[in-house]
Protein backbone atom coordinates (compact mmCIF):
# COMPACT_ATOMS: atom_id res chain seq x y z
CA UNK A 1 0.00 0.00 0.00
CA UNK A 2 1.33 3.34 -0.87
CA UNK A 3 2.04 6.18 1.88
CA UNK A 4 -0.89 8.38 2.56
CA UNK A 5 -3.34 6.08 0.88
CA UNK A 6 -5.81 4.77 3.88
CA UNK A 7 -7.76 2.96 2.15
CA UNK A 8 -5.19 1.08 0.64
CA UNK A 9 -6.48 1.29 -2.51
CA UNK A 10 -4.15 1.80 -6.60
CA UNK A 11 -2.81 5.26 -6.14
CA UNK A 12 -1.47 7.17 -9.30
CA UNK A 13 1.28 9.34 -8.57
CA UNK A 14 1.13 13.08 -10.23
CA UNK A 15 2.89 16.16 -9.75
CA UNK A 16 0.32 17.27 -6.87
CA UNK A 17 2.18 18.25 -3.56
CA UNK A 18 5.83 18.45 -4.92
CA UNK A 19 7.84 21.70 -4.29
CA UNK A 20 6.37 24.62 -6.98
CA UNK A 21 8.95 27.31 -5.37
CA UNK A 22 11.34 28.31 -2.27
CA UNK A 23 9.14 29.73 0.44
CA UNK A 24 11.40 31.12 2.47
CA UNK A 25 15.05 30.55 3.66
CA UNK A 26 16.98 31.61 6.39
CA UNK A 27 20.01 33.47 6.52
CA UNK A 28 22.55 32.96 9.11
CA UNK A 29 23.49 36.02 11.54
CA UNK A 30 25.43 37.17 14.60
CA UNK A 31 23.32 39.78 15.97
CA UNK A 32 19.67 39.52 14.96
CA UNK A 33 18.82 43.07 15.92
CA UNK A 34 21.73 44.62 13.78
CA UNK A 35 21.02 42.39 10.47
CA UNK A 36 17.39 43.65 11.25
CA UNK A 37 18.63 47.05 9.93
CA UNK A 38 20.21 45.83 6.32
CA UNK A 39 17.20 43.50 6.07
CA UNK A 40 14.58 46.45 6.98
CA UNK A 41 16.41 49.75 6.45
CA UNK A 42 18.43 48.66 3.19
CA UNK A 43 16.19 46.30 1.27
CA UNK A 44 12.91 47.68 2.84
CA UNK A 45 11.76 44.03 4.43
CA UNK A 46 9.11 43.86 6.77
CA UNK A 47 10.01 42.79 10.07
CA UNK A 48 7.12 40.37 11.53
CA UNK A 49 8.57 39.22 14.02
CA UNK A 50 11.83 39.49 16.14
CA UNK A 51 13.88 38.17 19.28
CA UNK A 52 17.12 37.65 20.34
CA UNK A 53 17.56 34.63 18.12
CA UNK A 54 15.71 34.91 14.93
CA UNK A 55 13.44 37.45 13.10
CA UNK A 56 10.99 37.08 10.58
CA UNK A 57 10.86 39.31 7.47
CA UNK A 58 8.46 39.94 4.11
CA UNK A 59 8.48 41.47 1.16
CA UNK A 60 6.38 40.51 -1.76
CA UNK A 61 6.69 36.56 -1.99
CA UNK A 62 10.09 37.06 -0.37
CA UNK A 63 10.38 35.74 3.10
CA UNK A 64 13.30 35.17 5.37
CA UNK A 65 14.11 33.84 9.01
CA UNK A 66 17.10 35.60 10.59
CA UNK A 67 19.03 33.15 12.51
CA UNK A 68 21.30 33.52 15.11
CA UNK A 69 24.31 31.56 14.41
CA UNK A 70 28.10 31.90 15.04
CA UNK A 71 28.92 30.44 11.68
CA UNK A 72 28.47 33.37 8.64
CA UNK A 73 29.84 34.80 6.04
CA UNK A 74 29.11 32.03 3.79
CA UNK A 75 27.93 31.92 0.13
CA UNK A 76 24.10 31.54 0.95
CA UNK A 77 23.19 30.44 -3.10
CA UNK A 78 20.14 32.62 -2.58
CA UNK A 79 18.75 34.46 -4.76
CA UNK A 80 16.42 37.36 -4.31
CA UNK A 81 14.32 38.50 -7.27
CA UNK A 82 14.41 41.88 -8.62
CA UNK A 83 12.95 43.33 -11.90
CA UNK A 84 16.14 44.72 -12.93
CA UNK A 85 19.67 44.12 -11.08
CA UNK A 86 21.00 46.95 -12.67
CA UNK A 87 18.47 49.27 -11.04
CA UNK A 88 18.60 47.26 -8.44
CA UNK A 89 22.71 48.15 -8.17
CA UNK A 90 22.08 51.90 -8.66
CA UNK A 91 19.99 52.08 -5.88
CA UNK A 92 22.01 49.86 -3.25
CA UNK A 93 25.08 51.97 -4.08
CA UNK A 94 23.88 54.78 -2.49
CA UNK A 95 22.90 53.33 0.32
CA UNK A 96 26.26 52.27 0.50
CA UNK A 97 26.13 48.02 0.24
CA UNK A 98 28.90 46.53 -0.71
CA UNK A 99 28.68 44.39 -3.86
CA UNK A 100 31.11 41.09 -4.59
CA UNK A 101 29.36 40.67 -8.15
CA UNK A 102 28.90 43.13 -10.95
CA UNK A 103 25.82 42.60 -12.97
CA UNK A 104 26.58 39.39 -14.68
CA UNK A 105 24.37 37.11 -17.55
CA UNK A 106 24.08 33.49 -15.46
CA UNK A 107 21.42 30.64 -17.33
CA UNK A 108 18.03 32.16 -15.53
CA UNK A 109 18.76 35.87 -15.88
CA UNK A 110 21.50 38.78 -15.10
CA UNK A 111 22.36 39.01 -11.48
CA UNK A 112 24.35 40.66 -9.04
CA UNK A 113 25.11 39.62 -5.63
CA UNK A 114 25.81 42.13 -2.34
CA UNK A 115 27.21 41.13 1.14
CA UNK A 116 24.96 41.76 4.50
CA UNK A 117 26.61 42.60 7.55
CA UNK A 118 27.54 39.57 8.76
CA UNK A 119 29.46 39.38 5.40
CA UNK A 120 26.59 36.97 4.01
CA UNK A 121 26.84 37.14 -0.20
CA UNK A 122 22.62 37.37 -1.48
CA UNK A 123 22.76 37.12 -5.13
CA UNK A 124 19.73 39.27 -6.62
CA UNK A 125 18.64 38.32 -9.82
CA UNK A 126 16.18 39.62 -12.42
CA UNK A 127 12.68 37.44 -12.37
CA UNK A 128 11.70 37.97 -15.97
CA UNK A 129 14.50 36.57 -17.79
CA UNK A 130 14.37 33.61 -20.24
CA UNK A 131 16.69 30.57 -19.66
CA UNK A 132 19.85 30.74 -21.59
CA UNK A 133 22.98 28.42 -21.02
Amino acid sequence: MPLGDPHGANFEYTVEGLPESIYVCTIPVRDVSRSVSFYADVLHMEVLAKDDDSAYLVRGNCRIILKRSEVCGIDTGLYFGVDSPYNTRRRLIDEGVIFVQEPKRGPFGTFCSIRDDDANIIHLIETKAPFQF
